[in-house]
C-alpha cells in the first residue's frame, strides 16, 4: 500500500511499482488515519510511507502497524533517516524517487519477507570462536571470518551479516550477535547497526560510510562510537 498526502507522489510510486514483478498495490491513501483502518482489516506485506503528513505522521503510523508488515519510508527530508531506521524500516527513499533505487529497496523487502515467513527454514548460528562465526543456511555451513564482516544490520528478531561477497540473514537479535562478536572494532552505532571500524571509509555527525553503504549513527550511541573509534585509530598508530 502507498500512504502519502501528495497525489503526485502516490502516482509516481504506483507507476514505478507496476514495473516491478510480484507487486500488487492493494490501496493508496492520502492520510495515515484511513490507512490504519485499511491495514487493520487487510493483510499488507509492505507499505510505502511518507513521513510528513497531517494529523498522524508516518513515524507515528509505523509504530501502530502489524509487526509482519514491512515499511519503506518515502520523504523529501533527509533528517528523518535516523528515526526511520530506529523503527526498523526496510529502507528510506528520498524524493524524487528513482526507479533503480526503488527496485533495490523492494528487492530487499522481498528477501526479508520471504525469510520472515513461518514456513521458511531459518538460518542459525551454529557456533563461534574468537576469529569467526559459523552459520547454517540452506543445509550448508558458512564460516564468516570477523575481519570480512563490513557491518551487521538488525531487523526485528533477525540480523543481516554484510560482507563484501555476500549477505546472510540469521535468526538472532542484534544484541546477542554483538555479544558473540566480542571484539573492540565491532561498534554498536544505532539500534539497528553494528559496524566493523576497520572498514569505515569516513563519517560525519549523522552517517558512517562504508563503500556504497551509508549507516546512520544513533544519538544515544554517538559518544561511545567516537570514543571507541578514536581508540582504534590510536592503537593502529602505535
Amino acid at each position: 500500500m502507498v500512504v502519502d498526502d501528495e497525489p503526485l507522489a502516490r502516482e509516481g510510486i504506483i507507476s514505478l511499482s507496476r514495473e516491478i514483478p510480484h507487486i500488487d498495490i492493494l490501496g493508496e491513501f492520502s492520510n495515515a488515519v484511513s490507512a490504519l483502518d485499511f491495514i487493520k482489516n487487510n493483510e499488507v506485506d509492505l507499505v510505502f510511507l511518507d513521513i510528513q503528513m497531517p494529523k498522524v505522521s508516518g513515524l507515528e503510523f509505523a509504530e501502530q502497524i502489524p509487526e509482519q508488515t514491512l515499511v519503506i519510508f518515502t520523504t523529501a527530508y533527509s533528517q528523518y533517516a535516523l528515526r526511520s531506521y530506529e523503527l526498523e524500516a526496510i529502507d528510506y527513499l528520498l524524493k524524487p524517487i528513482e526507479r533503480e533505487r526503488l527496485t533495490k529497496a523492494v528487492d530487499k523487502a522481498m528477501v526479508y519477507k520471504k525469510f520472515l515467513l513461518p514456513e521458511t527454514l531459518k538460518n542459525t548460528v551454529e557456533g563461534n570462536s574468537k576469529e569467526f562465526i559459523l552459520i547454517k543456511a540452506d543445509r550448508r555451513y558458512y564460516k564468516i571470518n570477523f575481519p570480512d564482516i563490513l557491518f551487521i544490520e538488525g531487523l526485528k528478531d533477525y540480523v543481516v551479516i554484510h560482507t563484501k561477497e555476500k549477505k546472510l540473514i540469521t535468526a538472532m537479535n542484534i544484541k546477542t550477535i554483538h555479544q558473540k562478536i566480542d571484539l573492540p572494532n565491532f561498534i554498536r552505532v544505532s539500534k539497528s547497526y553494528i559496524v566493523n571500524g576497520n572498514h569505515i571509509d569516513s563519517f560525519d555527525h549523522q552517517t558512517i560510510y562504508l563503500g556504497e553503504n551509508e549507516i546512520p549513527i544513533g544519538d544515544v550511541y554517538k559518544k561511545d562510537f567516537y570514543l571507541e573509534y578514536e581508540k582504534q585509530i590510536l592503537k593502529a598508530n602505535l
